[in-house]
């Protein structure tokens, strides 16, 4: 039976993703809504305002549910200082829904604890490797990408009306390249760098 005393933590890593798929565990379980706590921040930043909210309100035999151990930290070093301090320093039991055996309130025997630790420690290893292997492949792909002449970011504004014939004067020299700029209502380093695929583009016609 579900009580006052538990809590849910719920974490996605950017504000475009969708926290659907835990906030269903967290419903189905019938913790209260005011009892579950949602941050949509990157891992990478672990000051997580709700989780830090969560941290203070959690007193000895709370329960705390999570949908997956990496919800807890950023990396494998992390998950276990996190688990350490709300386990020893809270006295909380938590529960991974995702891993039936990370369940505190079972086994609280030397074994029981001896065979969570154990599981915990090769789930943060393998949820820490995970992350390094995606963000591995995003590189490499992106690298991969760049060589087939794949371009990233914004497409670069159009030119003013005028840039030919601004173009025109400051390579003629007749005036500087600060006028210019100015003419064309951009910075000098944007006009130069503009007048360097400018160019290109007419040396290939």
């Amino acid at each position: 039976m579900i009580s006052n005393n538990t809590y849910g933590y719920i974490r996605v890593s950017t504000r475009e993703q969708n926290e659907g798929r835990q906030a269903i565990a967290m419903q189905e379980l019938s913790i209260p809504e005011e009892n579950v706590f949602l941050d949509k921040q990157s891992g990478k930043d672990f000051r997580r305002p709700q989780y830090q909210r969560l941290v203070k309100k959690l007193k000895p035999d709370d329960l705390l549910y999570i949908k997956s151990i990496d919800r807890l930290g950023r990396n494998y070093g992390e998950i276990l200082e996190q688990w350490r301090m709300l386990t020893k320093e809270k006295r909380i039991d938590i529960v991974v829904l995702d891993m039936p055996l990370l369940d505190t309130r079972r086994g609280k025997d030397l074994m029981g604890t001896f065979l969570s630790d154990i599981v915990l420690q090769v789930l943060s290893f393998v949820a820490e490797n995970e992350r390094a292997s995606i963000r591995q492949r995003q590189a490499e792909g992106i690298a991969a990408a760049k060589a087939r002449g794949v371009r990233f970011g914004r497409p670069p504004r159009p030119l003013p009306e005028n840039y030919h014939s601004a173009y025109q004067r400051w390579k003629a020299g007749t005036i500087t390249g600060t006028a210019a700029a100015k003419e064309c209502g951009m910075p000098l380093s944007t006009f130069r760098y503009r007048a360097e695929t400018y160019e290109k583009v007419r040396f290939m016609r």
